[in-house]
């Protein structure tokens, strides 16, 4: 009985402290949305996705174009049609801060719904990054 006891609570701290499953999405794995000046700052641990530093947006983002829907994006993002006229894999987000993990302040991303998903939205939004490159 005490086994069972001592086996039991270190399953409860385990789940409290936050073992196992850190959270994390693909998107977050392969660094969608990062800031970088060149593609080699993008390279991702997800061997599935090879991320290129989009530097038409303000502070480089790292993501993937063109993609033809979510299916072409890491798990966490989704594929948009941008201003631009171009299809980009860009993170899914909640808040302002979902965006901006790795990014620096001056060129901080927004979470906004008005985007256009090429899949469905379903009351989703995206990363948008500001406009103008490098």
């Amino acid at each position: 009985m005490c086994r069972f006891m001592y086996v039991f609570a270190a399953a409860l701290m385990g789940i409290a402290m936050g073992c196992g499953d850190s959270g994390e999405t693909e998107a977050d794995k392969a660094g969608v949305g990062a800031q970088c000046t060149d593609s080699q700052e993008c390279e991702s641990t997800d061997e599935d996705f090879e991320l290129v530093c989009l530097t038409q947006f303000r502070g480089g983002y790292c993501g993937l174009e063109p993609c033809a829907g979510d299916i072409d994006c890491p798990e966490g993002s989704a594929c948009v049609t941008h201003d631009d006229g171009n299809n980009y894999c860009f993170r899914v987000c909640v808040d302002k801060p979902d965006c901006n993990r790795n990014r620096d302040e001056e060129n901080w991303s927004n979470c906004v719904g008005s985007i256009t998903f090429v899949d469905d939205r379903n009351d989703r939004k995206a990363c948008e990054p500001p406009s103008s490159g490098i």
